[in-house]
Protein backbone atom coordinates (compact mmCIF):
# COMPACT_ATOMS: atom_id res chain seq x y z
CA UNK A 1 0.00 0.00 0.00
CA UNK A 2 1.31 3.21 -1.11
CA UNK A 3 1.08 6.29 1.24
CA UNK A 4 -1.19 7.96 -1.38
CA UNK A 5 -3.50 4.96 -1.51
CA UNK A 6 -3.49 5.22 2.35
CA UNK A 7 -4.79 8.67 2.54
CA UNK A 8 -7.77 7.86 -0.23
CA UNK A 9 -8.27 4.85 1.99
CA UNK A 10 -8.62 7.08 4.70
CA UNK A 11 -10.52 9.33 3.34
CA UNK A 12 -13.39 7.05 2.24
CA UNK A 13 -13.66 5.99 5.62
CA UNK A 14 -13.75 9.48 6.87
CA UNK A 15 -16.54 10.29 4.23
CA UNK A 16 -18.50 6.80 5.37
CA UNK A 17 -18.60 8.00 8.81
CA UNK A 18 -19.34 11.25 8.26
CA UNK A 19 -22.35 9.69 5.55
CA UNK A 20 -23.48 7.61 8.57
CA UNK A 21 -23.86 10.32 11.30
CA UNK A 22 -25.06 12.86 9.57
CA UNK A 23 -27.25 11.45 6.47
CA UNK A 24 -28.16 7.70 8.01
CA UNK A 25 -28.55 9.51 11.29
CA UNK A 26 -26.88 6.58 13.29
CA UNK A 27 -25.45 7.65 16.36
CA UNK A 28 -22.06 5.95 18.20
CA UNK A 29 -23.30 3.53 20.55
CA UNK A 30 -21.37 1.97 23.96
CA UNK A 31 -21.43 -1.50 23.71
CA UNK A 32 -19.64 -3.56 26.27
CA UNK A 33 -20.38 -7.07 24.98
CA UNK A 34 -18.11 -8.57 22.02
CA UNK A 35 -21.39 -9.64 19.82
CA UNK A 36 -22.57 -6.06 20.34
CA UNK A 37 -20.32 -4.38 19.20
CA UNK A 38 -20.13 -6.66 15.96
CA UNK A 39 -24.21 -6.45 15.64
CA UNK A 40 -23.74 -2.73 15.90
CA UNK A 41 -20.27 -2.37 13.56
CA UNK A 42 -22.50 -5.03 10.74
CA UNK A 43 -25.89 -2.64 10.78
CA UNK A 44 -23.85 0.41 10.36
CA UNK A 45 -21.94 -1.14 7.21
CA UNK A 46 -24.78 -2.87 5.98
CA UNK A 47 -26.89 0.62 6.37
CA UNK A 48 -23.65 2.88 4.82
CA UNK A 49 -22.98 -0.11 1.58
CA UNK A 50 -27.39 0.18 1.10
CA UNK A 51 -27.01 4.06 1.02
CA UNK A 52 -23.89 3.79 -1.55
CA UNK A 53 -26.00 1.35 -3.62
CA UNK A 54 -28.92 3.84 -3.91
CA UNK A 55 -26.82 6.74 -4.45
CA UNK A 56 -25.30 4.77 -7.28
CA UNK A 57 -28.58 3.54 -8.67
CA UNK A 58 -29.93 6.81 -8.83
CA UNK A 59 -27.39 8.11 -10.66
CA UNK A 60 -27.34 5.42 -13.13
CA UNK A 61 -30.80 5.46 -13.97
CA UNK A 62 -30.13 9.72 -14.38
CA UNK A 63 -32.23 10.54 -11.62
CA UNK A 64 -31.52 14.17 -10.23
CA UNK A 65 -32.44 12.86 -6.58
CA UNK A 66 -30.57 12.49 -3.59
CA UNK A 67 -30.75 8.83 -1.47
CA UNK A 68 -32.35 11.62 1.05
CA UNK A 69 -34.94 12.80 -1.05
CA UNK A 70 -35.41 9.98 -2.70
CA UNK A 71 -36.53 8.06 0.55
CA UNK A 72 -38.30 11.10 1.72
CA UNK A 73 -40.47 10.49 -1.25
CA UNK A 74 -40.95 7.04 -0.59
CA UNK A 75 -42.14 7.11 2.86
CA UNK A 76 -44.96 9.14 1.87
CA UNK A 77 -46.14 5.42 0.26
CA UNK A 78 -48.81 3.85 2.59
CA UNK A 79 -50.02 1.19 3.36
CA UNK A 80 -54.05 1.08 4.53
CA UNK A 81 -55.96 -2.01 5.89
CA UNK A 82 -59.63 -1.12 7.09
CA UNK A 83 -62.02 -2.97 8.66
CA UNK A 84 -65.40 -1.83 9.11
CA UNK A 85 -68.12 -3.45 11.87
CA UNK A 86 -66.32 -7.14 11.65
CA UNK A 87 -66.43 -6.96 7.87
CA UNK A 88 -63.59 -8.67 5.93
CA UNK A 89 -60.64 -6.33 5.56
CA UNK A 90 -60.03 -3.91 2.21
CA UNK A 91 -56.42 -2.87 1.70
CA UNK A 92 -54.98 -0.38 -0.57
CA UNK A 93 -51.61 1.50 -1.23
CA UNK A 94 -51.89 4.75 -1.28
CA UNK A 95 -51.73 6.66 -4.86
CA UNK A 96 -48.45 6.44 -6.67
CA UNK A 97 -47.21 9.88 -7.45
CA UNK A 98 -45.00 9.88 -10.92
CA UNK A 99 -42.37 11.19 -9.32
CA UNK A 100 -42.34 8.20 -6.52
CA UNK A 101 -42.45 6.07 -9.65
CA UNK A 102 -39.11 7.55 -11.20
CA UNK A 103 -37.21 6.94 -7.74
CA UNK A 104 -38.33 3.14 -8.39
CA UNK A 105 -37.50 2.69 -12.16
CA UNK A 106 -34.89 0.66 -13.01
CA UNK A 107 -32.01 0.77 -14.91
CA UNK A 108 -29.84 -0.79 -17.41
CA UNK A 109 -26.52 0.08 -15.83
CA UNK A 110 -25.75 2.26 -18.82
CA UNK A 111 -28.14 5.03 -17.03
CA UNK A 112 -31.11 4.11 -19.81
CA UNK A 113 -34.25 2.53 -18.27
CA UNK A 114 -34.48 -1.14 -18.65
CA UNK A 115 -36.97 -1.97 -21.02
CA UNK A 116 -39.27 -5.49 -21.03
CA UNK A 117 -37.13 -7.43 -23.35
CA UNK A 118 -34.17 -6.21 -20.74
CA UNK A 119 -35.63 -7.76 -17.96
CA UNK A 120 -35.69 -10.92 -16.36
CA UNK A 121 -39.14 -13.09 -16.05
Amino acid sequence: MTVDSGVNTLADIERGFRVLKSEIEIAPMFHRLPDRIKAHASICMLALILYLVMRQHLSMSGSDFSPEAALADLRRIQHHKVSINNAAPVEGISTIAQRQSDVCRPHSGSGNPLTTSNTLN
